[in-house]
């Protein structure tokens, strides 16, 4: 049986971020937004009703979907801030994306695919947001991506399953996605020119930097006093994590050495490999814990574990708690 499409809690807060900027107090819709939690799971129907709620608040507004998907942050979207850490190009973290895309809707939709000298993200008409919901979702998509590179590429075309608004309306769609907008179309896509996808990604948004800075200070806690090679060598393993990808063999041939000379720096360091995979998930894992958008079962994904079990299974062996236990004692107290 089919999960019911959702949403996060993280991601709902968009809205709770939409109405401080428009200085709107709604009460009750606040109510309800302030009861969801970062990691809560949140029904798509609801999410639409609380959308609409918030728009007819401002009926002059021609595309408010777009101005509410543009606050988006590395917070609203939870395990895929993290992600995105991790990838180097544009075309990593597309792939990222399509990989945890299940963990931000409960289903796997979305198609990364190429078409000629271009390559299309795209999602079956079928499965729809409604307008409103996927007008957020696509001016989140581009915005956040605008935000990790220094020279913002523009899509070759946007594309909505809905029924074409009026002209005022499409004008709107247009001059915020700076390229032609169709509607109607068997899908909701978004175009690129492929050599889009070899553009790096520097992480030069603020708020991405921050999420990086405390990451690498976690890092620097597992092998305090790290020179040069220890940070690489994390910095790769970070990478390789979500992929549930961190083997000896695979770790060497990222750092382009083979696996006998990664063995000789390591004991030279006075580490087994074991241990430097066990004390990098520890710190690692006390970081993301303090992050309320990341569920525990994120948590697994991101250290490179299968499920949720064999984390807390691992956690309670390095730390002889739970991470749970660590999550309410010390979450708050990091809090980002």
């Amino acid at each position: 049986m089919a999960t019911a499409m959702r949403v996060t809690g993280a991601w709902v807060q968009l809205l709770t971020d939409w109405l401080d900027r428009e200085n709107l107090p709604a009460p009750t819709l606040r109510a309800v937004l302030d009861s969801r939690s970062p990691a809560d799971l949140v029904p798509l129907p609801l999410w639409r009703d609380l959308l609409q709620q918030a728009v007819a608040l401002r009926p002059e507004r021609l595309a408010p979907g777009l101005e509410i998907g543009a606050l988006i942050q590395p917070r609203h979207v939870g395990m895929l801030g993290y992600l995105i850490l991790t990838c180097r190009t544009l075309g990593e973290a597309m792939l990222a994306y399509q990989r945890y895309e299940t963990l931000f809707y409960g289903q796997d939709m979305v198609e990364v695919v190429g078409e000629g000298d271009q390559i299309l993200v795209r999602w079956p008409g079928e499965n729809t947001t409604g307008e409103l919901a996927d007008s957020v979702a696509i001016a989140a998509l581009i915005s956040f991506l605008r935000r990790q590179v220094d020279a913002p590429p523009v899509p070759a075309q946007v594309a909505f399953a809905f029924a074409a608004p009026a002209a005022p309306v499409r004008a709107a769609y247009e001059a915020f996605f700076g390229c032609e907008v169709v509607f109607e179309q068997a899908h909701t896509c978004v175009a690129f020119p492929v050599h889009f996808l070899a553009i790096a990604l520097p992480h030069s948004d603020p708020s991405m930097r921050s999420l990086l800075d405390r990451q690498a200070q976690a890092m620097l806690s597992a092998l305090p006093g790290s020179d040069s090679f220890d940070r690489a060598l994390q910095h790769a393993m970070v990478r390789l994590m979500p992929e549930a990808a961190v083997t000896l063999p695979r770790l060497a041939a990222e750092l382009h050495m083979s696996v006998r000379t990664l063995q000789r720096r390591l004991t030279q360091r006075q580490l087994t490999w074991r241990e430097l995979l066990d004390r990098t998930r520890e710190q690692l894992a006390r970081h993301y814990l303090a992050d309320r958008s990341l569920t525990l079962g994120d948590i697994a994904l991101l250290l490179g574990f299968s499920e949720h079990s064999a984390f807390s299974r691992a956690y309670r062996r390095w730390t002889g708690t739970t991470p749970a236990r660590t999550r309410k004692q010390v979450g708050e107290a990091y809090k980002p």
